[in-house]
């Protein structure tokens, strides 16, 4: 079934044992996230995880059921996470769906699904699914979102200080809980130890991200300036700017790379896809550089890096910054071998 936002709510507070599917897809990977795990704590602490990949599915599309169906060896409650799930998935999640007894629930997270593709309108037919989709918040729903996510670390955002938040984060709700988090230990603030957060302690921390503050260091790794990568990364560590936000921006940057060098593949100039699209006046030189630099796989590899490094840095135990300055400095080196 399609699920709205109040639908999905209720299973994260009641999840229903009939659901076999709960499909999260759409641009706000981090929102679908976050969903994901909320209904992995209402399903219990001790609950078994399964992680599968595309890969398995692809080579054995049975086994999602099979380990639906399969009970925990702990004896306690078990359910299976894809964390990208894709549109090769079909056929494992129709025989998820179609499966005479499940009893593990799924939770598939998916941001490159379309809502048009088959996956994800199986998903929508099927009575034993949920498929719901994530969209990144804007305007007084991502101010809102501030308000809430900072009442759950025990901050009462006063003033203009939710709508600052929530445009530093443009929406991306795991750099919004960062810095919600630095705000909340500035404070010394918790859930049983409430505080007001005033515009003086978002200045305190720091919390505003300009993109202006971050375009020094993505325009050093996609021109392949490796003498300089170094010096603006340390120049924003010094900020204490988290690296969440440049990896965000970085892949937004290749993004909109893959899709004007997609143009030129097809035979139009660089100054034709830069006047087609309309880019920034102040960013058209550096895209002509990139567009002349980099091809079509190389750009498709640097935002699978990114995104990979991205949900390296979400889980506990990583390297951290070291981590994602790292694969910049990767980048940038392969950005300056690809010179023509």
């Amino acid at each position: 079934m399609k699920a709205s936002a109040s639908q999905i709510r209720s299973a994260i507070e009641r999840p229903n044992a009939a659901t076999r599917l709960y499909l999260f897809h759409g641009p706000d990977e981090a929102g679908a996230a976050d969903l994901a795990a909320k209904i992995a704590q209402s399903l219990g602490a001790d609950a078994e995880r399964v992680d599968l990949d595309m890969k398995a599915l692809r080579e054995q599309p049975g086994r999602l059921a099979d380990e639906a169906a399969s009970m925990s060896l702990f004896g306690t409650g078990r359910y299976i996470r894809l964390s990208t799930i894709e549109e090769s998935a079909l056929e494992a999640v129709t025989l998820l769906l179609g499966a005479e007894r499940a009893g593990n629930p799924v939770i598939a997270i998916g941001p490159g699904l379309k809502a048009s593709g088959k996956l994800v309108k199986a998903a929508i037919a099927a009575p034993a699914a949920m498929a719901h989709a994530c969209y990144v918040p804007e305007g007084i729903d991502a101010a809102r979102l501030a308000t809430a996510v900072g009442r759950e670390h025990g901050l009462r955002l006063t003033g203009s200080v939710p709508q600052r938040l929530a445009s530093a984060a443009n929406g991306d709700r795991a750099i919004l809980a960062r810095e919600i988090e630095k705000l909340a230990l500035y404070l010394d603030a918790g859930p049983g130890t409430p505080r007001d957060a005033d515009e003086a302690a978002l200045e305190a921390i720091g919390a505003d991200l300009g993109d202006a503050e971050l375009s020094g260091a993505i325009d050093a790794v996609l021109d392949g300036r490796t003498g300089e990568i170094g010096t603006e990364l340390a120049r924003l560590g010094s900020a204490g700017t988290s690296m969440i936000p440049l990896l965000r921006q970085l892949a937004r940057r290749l993004m909109t790379l893959a899709e004007l060098r997609g143009d030129m593949d097809r035979g139009a100039t660089v100054d034709e896809v830069l006047e087609k699209h309309r880019v920034f006046f102040r960013e058209k030189a550096s895209t002509a550089r990139a567009l002349r630099r980099w091809t079509a796989p190389q750009i498709t590899r640097a935002i699978e890096r990114v995104r990979e490094t991205e949900r390296a840095l979400m889980h506990s135990g990583s390297a951290g910054d070291v981590l994602a300055q790292a694969e910049c400095t990767t980048i940038a080196r392969q950005a300056a071998r690809a010179r023509g």
